[in-house]
């Protein structure tokens, strides 16, 4: 291997780490008690690797938060895309996001420290790049099959979006162990009203 690819190995392997490392800690931890040289130690490694590779604990956490929404992209385009029709796999959709809302990494740091570590505007950029999408070719599909009533596309996706993301937030602020059961129900409700009625 040239010392160009050793480079790149070793650069890749100290990124994994700090994010690795960052995730754990953000779970655990406020941002706002965390310190890059408290995330570099736990890394054994220095503040510099922070500042070099992520500009910094924010850009870290940025990297960390991109990386638990992609993760549960993916748990999404996948239950989006097991047999079903469209109405089925919208609920399965739903089922799968709220029960995300639970899990640790999700809840701590898309719901709850992200919104403060990021600041609001850069929080809503980031969490509508990966979610927005996927409720939008739900929501397509549903109108276009006429399972929900002939509306605004994008309108209508909007209004779940909103719907979900303060059920999300809900469910993350509380200790409540029926908030979530309660919380589906509710969007399960909401989302009925949309569909056609059966002729």
């Amino acid at each position: 291997m040239s010392v160009k690819g050793r480079r790149a190995e070793y650069a890749e392997a100290t990124r994994s780490a700090l994010v690795e490392t960052g995730r754990r800690l953000f779970i655990e931890q406020s941002y706002s008690e965390l310190s890059a040289d408290e995330i570099a130690q736990a890394a054994r490694l220095t503040r510099g690797a922070v500042y070099h590779h992520f500009g910094g604990k924010q850009g870290l956490f940025e990297a960390v938060f991109e990386q638990v929404e992609h993760e549960l992209t993916e748990r999404l385009t996948s239950a989006i895309g097991a047999p079903g029709d469209a109405w089925d796999t919208a609920i399965h959709a739903l089922n799968v996001f709220l029960d995300e809302c639970s899990d640790a990494a999700y809840q701590r740091i898309v719901l709850q420290e992200g919104p403060f570590a990021l600041g609001w505007d850069r929080w809503r950029e980031l969490d509508e790049r990966y979610t927005v999408g996927l409720i939008r070719a739900l929501v397509d599909q549903l109108i276009r099959t006429g399972v929900f009533k002939p509306r605004s596309t994008e309108l209508t996706v909007r209004a779940v979006y909103g719907m979900l993301t303060e059920l999300a937030s809900s469910i993350a602020d509380t200790t409540d162990a029926s908030a979530r059961r309660e919380a589906g129900q509710i969007a399960l409700d909401m989302i009925a009203s949309l569909r056609r009625a059966a002729e």
